[in-house]
Order: C-alpha cells, then structure tokens, then sequence
C-alpha cells in the first residue's frame, strides 16, 4: 500500500498539480485501501476537521495579515535605515545591513515570503549599485529571510507546536539563540565576501542621523516587545500576541504613518484570506494523510528499516536532521511537519529528547531545506520577486547552506544555544 501511495503522489506532483491534490489523493487511496470502500469515508472527513481544529492555529492567518500590512507599509523601510545607519560603513556593512533587516523583519512577520518582498526589493538595487554580485545578493536575501523561521513568532513552530503538542510559547524562545547566531555568522561571511572582492564601505553616518533613524523605528520595533514581551510577560498567549500585532499593525500603517487606507486593508486582507486558505488546506490534508500512514504503520516501518531503533539522541537527531533537510528542498516546509513529525514523535519519546530542541531543530532543517535547489519554496520566491533565472539564484547559496548545516551540527551537540533561553525564561 505504501508504494502505491507514495507512486501516486509523486505522479501528481510532476503533472504540476499543488500539493493539496497529491495529500488529499493519498490519504483517499490510504482510506479506500484500509477499510476496502466508501463506508469509512467520513472518517477521513473527521480527521481533516480534526486537523484544523487546535486553536493555536488562529494565530498563522493573524501573523499573515500582521506581515501583509507591513509589507505594504513603512516599517521594513524603517527598520532598513535604522540598521544602516549603524553598520553600513563597515566592510560588508550594506550585506550585514540586509541579514540584520531580514532577521529583524523575521521577527515582526514570522514569513520568509513577506522578508524577502520587504527586505530584499529595496535592498537589491543598493547592493547592486555597491557592487556586489547579483548571485550572492539574492543567495544572501533568500538564506537570511530564513531566519524568520527561527525568530519568533515562526509560523513553522506554531505549525510544529499544533502538531506535536509542544509549547508555542517554549518553541519561540527556544529560536531566538539559533537565530542570532546565523545572523553573526551571515555577517561574518558577508565581511569576507566584501574583504576579498574589495567592495567599497557606505558613508559613515553621524551620531544624529542614528538617533534619527533609531526614532522613526521605534514604532516597528514595538513588534517583538508586544510578541516576546507580551508573552514571556504573562499578559497574552501566542494566539492573543497574534491578534494585539494586527490591531498594532493596523494603527502604525493606517494611523500614524497612513500609508495605507481602507480599501488597502480591505485588499490586504483578501491576500490574507487567499494564502490562509492554502495553508489550512494542507493543514487538513497532512492531518488525515498523517493518521492513514500511521493507522497502517508505515512509519514504524520505515524506521525500523533506517535502525533508528538502535539509536541514541544524538543519532536520532542526526536522522530527522537530513529527513526533514531533503523533504524541504521538494516540498512545501508546511507539509513537510505535518507528515514527518508523527513519524518521528515515538522515536523522540522513547530516546527521551527534548520537544522543544527537537523543534528547533526541525524548524531549522526547514528553513535550510526551503532555500537549497532543487525546489527549494523560497527558491521560486525570489525568482518571481526579482525577476531572475533559476540558475542566477541559486548560484550563490552553497556557503550559506554550509553555514546553516554547520548551526544544525552545532545545535545537536550544543543543544543549549537553543535551551538556554528558554530555561531562563520557564525557570520553576
């Protein structure tokens, strides 16, 4: 049953059908096969809904809509000065100045699609003007945009959260170390990168040109104080956080800075509307797809043929590692936690590991493998934003993606870049 699934939906998936079609095909092929017809039906219908229902799930469309209204607005260009104002004249300080905008920005939309759009289209220009290579330009956009899954609030550890159970508060914490640690690392190459192809520093800017930029950002940045404050400070849930960053959102950009008026709120949140419908949609077909493979225990299965079973922590890790890095470079990173997390989760239990490292981990394997070819989601993203080749894109990504690999190893045997946040801040 196994293979005539997996055939099927690798068949879809290369007649271009959206991957709804393969998941909602497979779990029906997985149903008709187990139960022998149509009788058990509703039962697939039960666990779609089931899918769906958790309520931490409410905060992915408000997180959505939050980062749609800034994207249309004037916090990521706020917060684009802010950093340059402060790094742009060291070596590498416009490419440092693009990874700290994309993490910063990460941190206020939680969406690598909306970093990418808000950071990297001003940004480009300026770094093409300076002299930097378009290959490592977009290769730089595209990997640092990735950090806005690590950085809370990531719409991938809520995803991971609804589905394992785990804490989305821990699991947002938790991604804070990991993600700064890329970003210092992005800037290290970047400062290299500049180093060796000599490209010029930006004017330095005076003491008042920062205190400036840093006042027109103080707005934006009241993004992570009400999400990281307003949850570590007992005052809202994830959900509750997700909901205070709209109404904020919306009084920034309508009131203060009017950027945008009611007909683009009205537009924005059709957009909103559009993308939250394709995500719950997979939502719901992972669910029953998850619960077919699992009732007819695949999973155990293939895991028993991979030995995972004779494992200790490190090596289970090292395994969900590489699944989860290679499910993303050809499938949505979404889809990827819906089906492989129920896979892994008795594994993670009888080892003993921590959910939350396991998370992170997780979350990091699928930012790597959205930004690694072949099909790579934020590949294609940059492609449609910048208006560029497959193979320009691409081209500059290999040392970021040493970089990340390199973070992945570093969290399996240092587990406390990621823990000791988290720790400090659920201390009994």
């Amino acid at each position: 049953m196994a293979v005539t699934i997996f055939s099927i939906m690798i068949v879809l998936l290369l007649l271009g059908f959206p991957m709804m079609i393969p998941l909602i095909t497979g779990a029906f092929v997985g149903f008709f096969s187990l139960f022998g017809g149509m009788s058990q039906l509703e039962t697939m219908v039960q666990q779609m809904m089931a899918g769906i229902r958790p309520a931490s799930l409410i905060a992915v469309p408000m997180f959505i809509f939050a980062a749609d209204i800034m994207t249309r607005g004037q916090s990521a260009a706020r917060l684009i000065d802010m950093v340059m104002s402060f790094v742009g004249h060291v070596r590498g300080g416009l490419a440092i100045s693009t990874a700290a905008a994309c993490t910063m920005f990460g941190a206020v939309s939680g969406s690598t699609q909306a970093t990418v759009v808000a950071i990297g289209s001003p940004l480009r220009p300026r770094m093409l003007k300076a002299g930097y290579g378009d290959s490592f330009i977009l290769a730089l956009i595209v990997n640092s945009s990735d950090i806005a899954f690590l950085i809370p609030p990531s719409i991938g550890m809520i995803i991971y959260g609804v589905v394992s159970g785990t804490s989305i508060a821990e699991l947002f914490i938790a991604g804070i170390g990991p993600g700064l640690l890329i970003l210092c690392l992005f800037a290290a190459y970047a400062w290299v990168y500049a180093t060796r192809n000599k490209v010029p520093t930006e004017p330095k800017a005076s003491w008042a040109e920062r205190m400036r930029a840093v006042r027109n950002a103080l707005w934006p940045l009241g993004f992570p104080l009400i999400i990281i404050g307003g949850i570590y400070g007992g005052i809202f849930s994830p959900t509750e956080a997700a909901a205070a960053c709209v109404l904020y959102a919306l009084i920034l950009e309508v009131i203060v800075f009017r950027e945008l008026d009611l007909k683009g709120v009205y537009n924005t949140a059709k957009s909103t509307g559009l993308i939250t419908g394709v995500v719950f949609i997979l939502v719901a077909a992972g669910a029953a797809f998850s619960w077919v493979i699992s009732f007819a225990q695949i999973p155990q299965a293939v895991l028993a043929g991979v030995g995972i079973d004779q494992m200790g922590p490190i090596g289970v890790l090292f395994v969900i590692s590489i699944a989860f890095f290679i499910g993303c470079m050809f499938v949505d990173p979404i889809v990827v936690i819906l089906v492989l997390v129920p896979i892994f989760a008795p594994v993670v239990d009888a080892v003993g590991l921590d959910p939350v490292l396991v998370g992170t981990i997780i979350t990091l394997q699928v930012a790597i493998g959205s930004a690694t070819p072949p099909f790579g989601c934020d590949i294609f993203t940059a492609i449609a934003v910048f208006k560029r080749p497959y193979a320009a894109v691409v081209k500059g990504t290999p040392p970021f993606i040493v970089i990340l690999l390199c973070v992945s190893v570093m969290l399996i045997f240092f587990p406390q870049i990621a823990l000791f946040l988290r720790d400090l801040a659920f201390a009994d």
